[in-house]
């Protein structure tokens, strides 16, 4: 598991008092946009003269651009002035270092280590994806992360 972007997400949480990616971007200035993009096309995160933008699907459901977000935020805190062209549908699958770091944060934000661990009843990772409305891949990485 990548320690510092689990760290990160912690300080960003612990200092704006919010998990929201939509709250974190408003307070690090980061304007999001909604647009009518491709439909293999999810968002992307652009910089451009010390601005910062995430763009994100409006043809997307709210959970899923929730995760958008997130994932873009990812990528507008750990790679702030690395442009990324657009997150396509299967990013979540990707092996590009700044893709697996900005899915990593993604799901840093949007699961808690308690959310796997504060069993009332014997939950599965799709338990978990779904109580959070996450692609599994997102569960199984904050998972994964826990032991490796």
């Amino acid at each position: 598991m990548r320690l510092w972007i689990k760290n990160i997400v912690k300080q960003l949480q612990e200092k704006y008092n919010t998990g929201c990616p939509y709250s974190l971007a408003t307070h690090l200035n980061i304007h999001v946009l909604q647009h009518d993009l491709h439909h293999e096309i999810n968002g992307y995160y652009k910089y451009d003269r010390r601005n910062r933008y995430i763009v994100i699907n409006n043809n997307l459901d709210k959970q899923m651009q929730r995760v958008v977000c997130a994932h873009e935020l990812g990528h507008a805190v750990l790679h702030k002035r690395v442009n990324t062209p657009f997150m396509r549908n299967n990013t979540l699958l990707s092996v590009d270092k700044i893709e697996r770091e900005a899915n990593k944060f993604a799901a840093e934000l949007l699961i808690t280590d308690s959310d796997l661990f504060d069993f009332h009843e014997q939950k599965t990772i799709y338990d978990v994806a779904t109580l959070h409305n996450v692609p599994i891949q997102l569960a199984e990485l904050k998972y994964k992360g826990l032991f490796l």
